[in-house]
């Protein structure tokens, strides 16, 4: 956007783009979210921001009527894969504060000294500016829906001490601490009695994470489907799971719920062994429910197309299944080639017994969870005697495994398409499929195309108005169609396939293989 798309949004107060910039404001020095109240200002006095960071470096503080840092994220970290994009997905995950910025550059191959340039060039801060700024809207979270003390939350949201954690908080919104809490108790933005407490097992919170409306709640029966016995557990309308974290184990339940402000938003409640995990747990929920997307500018594409204009009235705001974890992701893609989601449910089932048992004191009525998902060390010591299928299916599993255990093949957020594509192809038994359906996972990548995917054909022959069969080239250059969102459409067509099972393609002679019939 340039600086009059950017003006025009302001003013007219648009909603759709809290989160995506923020609007700072020369004689007053404040920076607001797009959609603020105030009235607006005279464009000779607007800056434009892409990230809070870039605006606290500025010199400018946090609007207090307007709050921009309780808003969703932006979308540009999954619709981009260059390298400032690469870094804020690891910033969000917590590198800087686990390793600092010689780690964080790392990890995406570049000297401190250049990942600093590049950020200050693309996002006008550097890497720690950007932590702090991620720990500032952290720490905001807790103080106004959590009772924890103020020490506690310091260290939560991943500050070093209590006084930078007063300086920032100050810094940023001109506010202490106390005076931030004590404002959100005078609006309601906070709901008393809400569970906050530590055991000898952890810490449990509660908290609402903002997101993007319309949301579809599809995500939940995709998930549900797919859970994993002990590991995971999920109806229509909950999903809660055990994960580890870098810290120790966690655990989460959520929900969709409306925020007291009216709008929708997804309830959480977290337990960490370790509070310094908090901030990477919550990070790692908002990629498993996608909760940075801007629907509206997906269903206006999708919506326009006539084969799926229905669909996108009947559904809107559909959603990407993130991860939390990109091995696991990429051991279920392995087990779920040709095969049903029930048939690889059925060998995820028997290869959780391989992880380790959980050690947090379950919440009430969620003791079905009691181990974590299989490392992948466990997955290459234990897994030959459980595993089904072909031999070649089977030993691709357990080298795979192998080589994630040893650390010769790692995925992360801080991958591209094309870094998946180029560690992940030459191994044997993955290919193209394999990799665009990690890519959509892990990475949230909005315009994956999934080539010979049974269920993505199935949902095809079901639209309006096709007659039959299609050949799976002839797939491809029609969801070019759809670009730059053809994950957001597969989606959609794997919905439709669920619900029309009788239309399943057959595989012919003509045919090529199908790579993988378990989205």
């Amino acid at each position: 956007m340039d600086f009059w798309q950017q003006y025009r949004a302001i003013d007219s107060r648009d909603a759709r783009f809290d989160g995506q910039f923020v609007t700072a404001v020369a004689t007053t020095r404040i920076y607001c979210r797009p959609s603020c109240p105030a009235r607006t200002p005279k464009p000779a006095n607007v800056r434009f921001y892409q990230t809070s960071a870039a605006a606290h470096q500025a010199g400018y503080r946090a609007c207090k009527r307007c709050l921009p840092e309780a808003v969703p994220g932006t979308p540009d970290w999954n619709l981009r894969s260059d390298a400032a994009a690469r870094a804020m997905r690891l910033i969000s995950d917590g590198e800087v504060d686990r390793t600092g910025v010689t780690g964080l550059a790392a990890r995406l191959g570049y000297s401190s000294r250049q990942l600093n340039r590049i950020l200050h060039q693309e996002l006008g801060a550097g890497p720690l500016a950007l932590a702090r700024a991620t720990r500032a809207q952290t720490a905001r979270s807790l103080l106004t829906a959590t009772g924890l003390k103020f020490s506690d939350i310091a260290f939560a949201a991943g500050f070093s001490s209590i006084r930078s954690f007063n300086d920032t908080v100050q810094e940023v919104f001109a506010l202490t601490p106390s005076d931030l809490r004590g404002r959100a108790k005078a609006a309601g933005d906070n709901t008393p009695g809400r569970p906050a407490g530590t055991t000898p097992a952890g810490s449990t919170l509660a908290l609402t994470l903002p997101l993007r409306a319309p949301y579809d709640p599809g995500i939940f029966e995709f998930l549900r489907l797919r859970a994993v016995d002990g590991v995971e557990h999920a109806t229509d309308g909950v999903y809660e799971r055990l994960l580890q974290l870098p810290g120790g184990q966690g655990r989460f339940s959520a929900r969709l719920t409306t925020a007291p402000s009216g709008v929708p938003a997804l309830a959480v409640t977290v337990t960490v062994e370790k509070l310094p995990d908090l901030p990477v747990l919550l990070s790692r929920i908002r990629r498993l429910f996608d909760l940075d997307a801007d629907p509206q500018a997906v269903d206006g594409v999708l919506g326009a197309d006539p084969l799926l204009a229905d669909r996108v009235r009947l559904l809107p705001g559909i959603r990407l299944p993130g991860a939390t974890d990109p091995h696991e992701i990429l051991i279920r893609a392995l087990i779920g080639q040709q095969i049903s989601v029930k048939a690889a449910r059925g060998t995820l089932h028997r290869l959780a017994a391989l992880g380790t048992a959980s050690t947090l004191v379950p919440q009430p009525g969620a003791s079905t969870l009691h181990r974590l998902f299989p490392t992948p060390a466990q997955l290459a010591d234990g897994g030959a005697e459980l595993l089904t299928g072909p031999a070649r299916r089977r030993e691709s599993i357990l080298r795979v495994s192998a080589a994630l255990a040893e650390g010769r093949l790692h995925l992360g957020v801080e991958d591209s398409v094309a870094d998946l594509k180029r560690k992940l192809l030459p191994l044997p038994g993955i290919g193209p499929w394999t990799v665009g359906y990690v890519a959509l996972r892990v990475l949230g990548a909005p315009d994956i195309q999934l080539d010979n995917d049974a269920a993505l054909r199935t949902g095809w022959a079901a639209l309006p108005g096709q007659t039959g069969p299609v050949h799976p080239r002839q797939l491809s250059a029609s969801m070019e169609r759809f670009s730059p969102w053809r994950s957001y459409a597969t989606m959609h067509l794997w919905r439709l396939a669920a619900s029309h099972p009788a239309t399943r393609t057959p595989a012919t002679p003509a045919t090529p293989p199908v790579k993988a019939a378990t989205p």
